[in-house]
């Protein structure tokens, strides 16, 4: 536990509290809650809330929704050779898949950026991160996974829409890792808590939709983001049939049960569907189109900002300061709060992830007015 490193965002939280006033653009979770529809469902079974323990892998009731949601989306079959299970949130998803397929030692491949929570869970079961870079465009290269694997090889991870980069991997590169993994013997985990947080003519592809993936692909899904439903801790995991009974051994260990006023609240959610989803997405697609344009204004710093998917970007600036000592001046001296790339694994430069999905117009606006000018009298000293 000593090697792990401590999650970031409770320690720039500890500088915030110490800066009243400071804007936070580090937060990943976004600016509306759950549709009313998920709070009802949870008052019209409030009576089978109670003493009892409901089944380790979530309600069926759930299950079946679920199994419809990604027939209907994401073009996954579940069948008999598929399970679906309820988890609390996707960071349980990966940390059930760790401790069902590795053993200590296995080495599990994290493209860089990796999102801290995937590395530090690597870290926590004794096994080995390997880290693969991306392009300048934060693109995975299959052929880069290819050289990095070994027989230590037990998983290759992708995040699409990615955290902390914004990238959106395209069908064609998931399908290569996919192929990658099947022919090496390794599984491929596939974080898409992000799937409907995709931009322009950008498309989600879920790498489990392949025919040939069902013996080796891990798929990990959420609530959290596009129902707002980050505090009510909700994800679901996609994996083969013989890996269930590993996963239920976990899952039965750490949590007994998804809770079940939350499961119910998600069938409410699922039930609202996707519309509810894609209405409130506007409001982050006009914060995503602000921020870019803002930092635009920063290209001489950071040169040119992309961000595809999910609810950031992620800038590169060109300095001697490390992330750390920049997030630091940027929140005592302009309260402005966000993200040290190095958490991600970004320690060749400096990197900062800026979060555009949590805050209304008016104070993004604010937020942003003091992130430029910072960065902008910071760099002309």
């Amino acid at each position: 536990m000593d090697a792990v490193q401590s999650p970031v965002i409770p320690v720039v939280a500890d500088l915030i509290g110490e800066t009243p006033g400071t804007i936070s653009l580090g937060q990943g979770v976004v600016c509306y809650g759950p549709p009313e529809a998920a709070l009802r469902n949870v008052m019209a079974h409030r009576g089978d809330l109670g003493q009892f323990y409901s089944p380790v892998e979530g309600i069926p009731e759930l299950a079946g929704v679920l199994v419809r949601k990604l027939a209907d989306e994401n073009r996954i079959n579940i069948g008999t050779e598929r399970r679906v299970v309820v988890t609390a949130g996707a960071n349980m998803g990966f940390l059930n898949a760790l401790f069902a397929i590795t053993d200590p030692g296995a080495e599990v491949i994290l493209p860089t950026p990796y999102y801290f929570n995937h590395e530090m869970a690597v870290r926590m079961l004794n096994c080995v991160p390997v880290c693969v870079p991306t392009d300048h465009r934060f693109q995975v290269d299959a052929g880069a996974i290819a050289a990095a694997m070994t027989e230590r090889t037990a998983a290759v991870v992708t995040i699409s829409p990615n955290n902390p980069s914004g990238a959106v991997y395209p069908e064609q590169s998931l399908r290569a890792v996919n192929a990658l993994c099947r022919e090496r013997g390794a599984y491929h985990i596939s974080d898409e808590a992000y799937e409907y947080f995709v931009y322009g003519d950008q498309q989600h592809f879920s790498p489990a939709a392949i025919d040939t993936s069902l013996e080796h692909t891990i798929s990990l899904f959420s609530l959290s983001k596009a129902y707002g439903f980050s505090s009510w801790r909700i994800g679901y995991m996609i994996i083969p049939a013989h890996l269930f009974e590993n996963i239920r051994k976990v899952q039965d260990t750490n949590l007994i049960c998804p809770p079940l006023a939350s499961q119910y609240a998600a069938i409410g959610a699922l039930q609202a569907g996707r519309g509810y989803c894609d209405a409130n997405i506007r409001q982050i697609v006009r914060n995503r189109e602000f921020v870019l344009n803002e930092l635009a204004k920063l290209r001489r710093i950071t040169g040119e900002v992309h961000s595809d998917g999910a609810l950031y970007a992620f800038p590169r600036l060109d300095t001697t300061l490390s992330d750390m000592q920049l997030v630091e001046r940027l929140i005592r001296e302009f309260r402005i709060a966000t993200i040290p790339g190095s958490a991600f694994g970004m320690e060749d430069s400096c990197y900062l992830r800026v979060s555009y999905g949590a805050l209304d117009e008016s104070t993004l606006e604010e937020g942003m007015h003091r992130l430029v000018g910072g960065l902008n009298a910071i760099f002309t000293e």
